[in-house]
């Protein structure tokens, strides 16, 4: 046995099951097994570091034994890489998704046991390793590593595509003995005057053959086999030319959903189907999809295909790995990242963070995680040019593993794997700031502004102005009925249904024609006045109609304007505006701020009615939230839409939902304003004793239970997250906050003059899928971030853009 290792045994010890185990970066870097320095796992606590790290944890610690993991990427030279497949799912660098890496590679990997401050490096094959080192290894390897057991425990499935289930109707579904028998070829929509003969569904009941739906842009069939359906009821058909002795695409339209079907092949023998024999001649569903989200014009454009970019290395260049659809994600950090005030919060402040932060909790710390990615990202240690003699590539770029799982933690959107709103994902990101800023500095405050808000009564024209803080994101809309080239794009739109009809598809991004919308126009739209009914104006003493319209009462040094692209189209889907937007470099606003009463304007006198400071009974239509309910929205969610569209029926609360997503009480349970505030505040706050236990048993403290679960009344669930979400509150700050009118937030004013900075642009059919990339203004020159490819952008594409950042020229 090696003496060092010997006199150095109590820093092994095996974990135990549960044991968490950070094995896939550096708890303070991004330093991980595919670094060019590997991580180093501590053998005792199973901790993970890279070497910059490792020495001074060491010492402190007095844990001397590391197990050591270090891969090594071999470029594969281009005659032997595999043909390229082609994406089976709607993901990205997952099985079967795109794949974003071009380069492939082979790995190599080393495991050794390395005993500190001697360095001393052992072979795991060293016949002489204690048998306390070798299970400590076995086990650490085994372990499913920490960032993995969190990610699954925070989503009940990563999303490749939709997981199919088997249909209930498959195992009783009844066939009628109508001596129907389908022949392999030549078919056609049996409905009278349709005859198209693509996408053809066979109904399993009766062997009728009838066209799909019509899809949103015009092209697919004409419903006929849905409407057959509501006729007949006969629930499950399959797609003609999908089949193969692998299976096919099934729908059921009860269940209103594409399925299983376990006994295919004998209900499709019933019509004299042979699956053995049959090769596929039609997409699937998801191909379509796929091709749908690939399209040609957008992808290419913003993702400057075909433009010989020049890659970027150094400080403030990093890329940053796709996790499985978290462009979203990437695209976010990457532009707030370039905002001085989130530099100086974070990166700048990370050592502080580092030594305030106990390791234990440091995987939970929001405010630890946020100092380490902005690090990662303006270190420019993870951003190297490759040596070009050397046959071992440069692993560059950062995995936000575990940034990803405290920002997403106990949200089941932004923990799981699927596509999401960069919009709402800002929302949910600035949610986190504010609870991890109270009564320090603020990153936010660099975006936040207020928006004033004036009210003019129709009849007596007296007025009433309102300031409306705490906005960080200006949503506009997107006036389509504005556009400046309405014939090219009614011509365009007629010759893509020309196309359609006979099975054809524009090809050329040239040919494209998209509504070209100013940002004036948005900005003006912002701004205009909309009709309210039933307010009560205390100059005419009786409900009228007042006037509203909206202005910016204060500039910040960084504004975000988000354009509201996605809308509901009339089948109550998610729909995207295909638009190009003319966006300026130089951005006036001092024409948009508001400037208070005026000279001359009558104000609303008080309102003298007896019950004046009492809050109305509000009546909600259930009607309605039994609507949005059944769209798959929570009760709570459906009240607050309802109750903020006064009634107004399904299709307006359905809109404010799709705005309101990302709002962090969204799904909290709803109370109208100022309804038994009072009685609220005068009942005295009782733990739940079966949640109080259950938090206690978790490790927290009695102090830290009661004040979770008085903040999220009384759940479990809720107090969880509340605790990891306010680890750095201390319980005196806690209980002011709770107890006084917080300090209100600051709001910076400028000119209003402002300069393009950045941009977030949106590829793919809906918000669900897709793809994010993100151009930043840096250094005098646009850059490209896809991910983790960064490079110098030849042609920007403003006017495809989702999300803008202006900064002051102040």
């Amino acid at each position: 046995m090696d003496k060092t290792l010997h006199e150095v045994l109590d820093s092994v010890r095996p974990p135990d099951p549960h044991k968490k185990v950070y094995k896939d970066e550096c708890m303070y870097s991004f330093d991980s097994p595919d670094s060019e320095t590997g991580l180093y796992i501590c053998m005792k606590e199973c901790y993970g570091f890279g070497k910059k790290f490792v020495e001074e944890y060491s010492r402190k610690s007095g844990n001397r034994v590391f197990l050591h993991l270090q891969r090594r990427h071999k470029i594969v030279v281009k005659s032997e890489e595999p043909v390229k497949k082609k994406p089976t799912k709607l993901a990205i660098d997952v099985e079967g998704g795109f794949d974003s890496n071009e380069t492939k590679y082979t790995v190599e990997e080393h495991k050794s046991v390395v005993v500190l401050p001697e360095w001393k490096v052992l072979a795991l094959s060293d016949e002489q390793m204690p048998p306390l080192v070798v299970v400590a290894v076995d086990d650490i390897l085994a372990l499913e590593s920490a960032t993995k057991g969190a990610e699954l425990a925070a989503m009940s499935n990563t999303w490749e595509g939709d997981v199919l289930k088997p249909s209930k109707h498959a195992l009783s579904l009844k066939q009628l003995d109508n001596g129907v028998k389908v022949p392999p070829s030549g078919w056609q929509c049996r409905y009278p005057g349709c005859n198209l003969t693509t996408n053809l569904w066979l109904n399993l009941t009766d062997g009728a053959i009838l066209c799909g739906r019509r899809y949103h842009d015009g092209s697919g069939g004409n419903n006929h086999a849905v409407e057959y359906f509501y006729q007949t009821k006969y629930p499950l058909a399959v797609k003609l030319g999908t089949i193969t002795p692998e299976g096919a695409d099934v729908y059921s339209y009860d269940e209103d959903d594409m399925v299983l079907d376990p006994l295919l092949s004998q209900h499709l023998a019933h019509f004299g189907i042979d699956i053995m024999s049959l090769k596929k001649t039609e997409k699937t569903m998801l191909e379509l999809e796929i091709d749908a989200n690939s399209k040609i014009g957008e992808w290419d454009v913003i993702q400057e295909s075909g433009q010989e970019l020049t890659p970027l290395y150094g400080p403030g260049y990093t890329g940053m790995r796709n996790l499985g659809n978290s462009c979203y994600l990437n695209s976010c950090v990457q532009v707030l990242f370039n905002i001085p005030d989130f530099i100086n919060k974070y990166p700048t402040q990370a050592q502080h963070y580092f030594s305030q932060t106990e390791l234990s909790a440091a995987a939970h710390s929001f405010n630890f995680q946020m100092a380490k990615l902005g690090q990662g990202l303006l270190s420019g240690d993870y951003s190297k040019e490759s040596d070009p003699n050397s046959e071992y590539a440069v692993h560059n770029g950062i995995s936000p593993n575990l940034f990803k799982l405290v920002v997403g933690q106990g949200h089941h959107e932004f923990s799981s794997k699927k596509q999401q709103d960069v919009h709402e994902y800002l929302l949910h990101l600035f949610m986190h700031i504010e609870r991890n800023s109270r009564g320090k500095e603020n990153p936010l405050d660099s975006l936040r502004f207020k928006v004033e808000e004036r009210r003019q009564c129709t009849e007596s024209k007296c007025v009433s102005y309102t300031d409306v803080s705490d906005n960080y994101i200006l949503s506009l809309p997107v006036p389509m009925e504005h556009a400046q080239n309405t014939e090219e794009v009614a011509k365009y739109e007629k010759l893509q249904q020309e196309l359609s009809d006979q099975g054809k598809h524009i090809t050329k991004p040239s040919e494209i024609v998209r509504p070209i919308i100013s940002l004036k126009s948005c900005l003006n739209a912002f701004r205009a006045a909309e009709m309210i009914d039933d307010f009560y104006s205390s100059a005419a003493k009786r409900k009228v109609t007042v006037s509203k319209c909206s202005s910016i009462k204060t500039f910040p040094p960084y504004l975000l304007l988000h354009m509201r692209k996605f809308t509901i189209s009339e089948n109550w889907t998610p729909k995207k505006l295909d638009v190009s937007l003319v966006v300026p470099d130089v951005l006036d606003l001092t024409s948009f701020k508001g400037q208070g009463r005026q000279t001359g304007e009558d104000e609303f006198p008080p309102d003298d009615r007896p019950d004046a400071a009492a809050t109305p009974e509000v009546v909600l239509d259930e009607g309605v939230i039994s609507q949005l309910m059944d769209m798959g929205f929570g009760m709570e969610s459906c009240k607050r839409a309802v109750f903020h569209t006064k009634n107004t029926g399904a299709e307006s609360a359905m809109n404010w939902i799709m705005e309101h997503m990302g709002d962090a009480d969204f799904a909290d349970p709803f109370v109208p304003p100022g309804a038994a505030a009072s009685a609220k505040s005068l009942t005295p706050f009782v733990a739940d004793e079966n949640g109080l236990q259950l938090l206690m048993a978790m490790g927290f403290s009695s102090e830290q239970a009661v004040r979770a679960l008085r903040a999220t009344d009384n759940n479990p669930e809720r107090a969880t997250d509340w605790i990891f979400s306010h680890g750095d509150d201390s319980p005196s700050e806690e209980m002011e906050t709770e107890e006084t009118t917080p300090t209100s937030s600051q709001c910076r004013d400028t000119s209003g003059k402002y300069r393009l900075k950045a941009f977030i642009s949106h590829m793919g059919t809906s918000t669900d899928v897709g793809h994010y990339v993100c151009h930043i203004n840096k250094d005098g020159r646009w850059v490209i971030y896809n991910d983790e490819k960064v490079a110098e952008s030849k042609n920007p594409p403003k006017d495809l853009a989702y999300v803008y950042l202006y900064e002051s020229m102040d």
